[in-house]
């Protein structure tokens, strides 16, 4: 039994994101997994503001919702990020999501790749929804998510979903008429299955 803990970053509340995270912890939870799934809509987070009071072990001085989602992320094995398409590449407020997580660093004498301080080791997932279906919709997001999250932070990428053409961004859901929500929920069911049969 794994746990997992879904940021979801924004959307509506049964929104094309909101299904899709719900399909991907239903497949999760079927296997055994321990499911937590929480919206930034509810739980304000606020962007980091570069001020290294966490670096003079003073701890994040900004008292919201990271604060309570702390021990959550530590003891997480899987961190799942969900966002609809904004401005092509994740919400705002799971960029200040990401962004908090300098406060949890610990020192690091010789830091891998680059980095200047050392993460929770954890495992991490992409789910994303949008309207349009191009060959670049999703490519900032995903370069950030690589970039950030993959190579800095350090987290070890168990895969992405990326569920374009889901309806216009004035209408009505249509995640529905896809074959998203299904992929989703054998992601869910898969996402640990080789360590099972290994």
């Amino acid at each position: 039994m794994k746990r997992i803990l879904i940021v979801v970053g924004g959307g509506r509340p049964k929104g094309n994101t909101a299904q899709l995270v719900e399909a991907f912890a239903r497949g999760a939870r079927e296997e055994g997994h321990q499911v937590h799934v929480v919206s930034l809509m509810k739980t304000e987070v606020k962007g980091c503001l570069g001020c290294n009071a966490c670096r003079k072990g003073k701890g994040c001085v900004q008292k919201d919702g990271f604060q309570e989602l702390i021990p959550e992320i530590q003891e997480a094995d899987l961190l799942v990020f969900a966002s609809p398409l904004y401005y092509w590449t994740i919400s705002s407020r799971l960029k200040a999501f990401i962004e908090r997580f300098y406060c949890i660093a610990q020192p690091d004498p010789a830091p891998p790749m680059g980095r200047y301080e050392k993460y929770p080791e954890k495992d991490c997932a992409l789910l994303m929804t949008s309207a349009d279906r191009l060959f670049w919709t999703f490519e900032q997001a995903v370069a950030y998510y690589r970039f950030a999250v993959v190579n800095y932070i350090g987290f070890h990428d168990k895969g992405m979903l990326l569920a374009g053409g889901c309806g216009a961004t004035e209408g009505q859901p249509q995640i529905d008429k896809t074959e998203y929500l299904e992929q989703a929920y054998e992601f869910g069911k898969s996402v640990y299955k080789e360590e099972v049969l290994s």
